[in-house]
């Protein structure tokens, strides 16, 4: 059965990377169609490349680190703001930043979490003993 699933992983990661490939290879066609590149569009081929290099990292690991989509999640926020007009209620732009904030303080905590900084590998030496 784990066989099964795993190959159903892996056509799955397969067709998510042949569209990703596919959504980048439109984009740039856009801007060149439009001869304009605008920092949204160089943001949404930063987040076609990162769903890229998560799909490397999945069929080398055959994991995905949980920071790879957070990285992503910022971007695409950050995407938002910036296609957002000035005609928007800026208390959106308040809660997009705090979601920001709050992804990026995850991504943080995420990587200290095996550092000595937080004393949590004496914590669960303690809980060992």
């Amino acid at each position: 059965m784990d066989q099964v699933i795993r190959k159903i992983q892996l056509v799955a990661v397969a067709f998510i990377l042949i569209a990703t490939s596919i959504g980048f290879l439109i984009e740039v066609h856009k801007m060149i169609i439009n001869q304009n590149v605008d920092l949204a569009d160089l943001l949404l081929l930063f987040i076609y490349i990162e769903v890229i290099g998560m799909i490397r990292l999945f069929w080398e690991s055959k994991s995905i680190r949980i920071s790879y989509p957070l990285l992503i999640a910022i971007t695409a926020l950050s995407r938002l703001i910036i296609l957002q007009g000035k005609g928007v209620d800026p208390i959106n732009l308040i809660y997009e930043a705090s979601a920001i904030l709050l992804i990026a303080m995850a991504i943080v905590f995420l990587k200290m979490r095996k550092s000595k900084l937080l004393g949590l590998d004496k914590i669960k030496e303690g809980e060992d003993s």
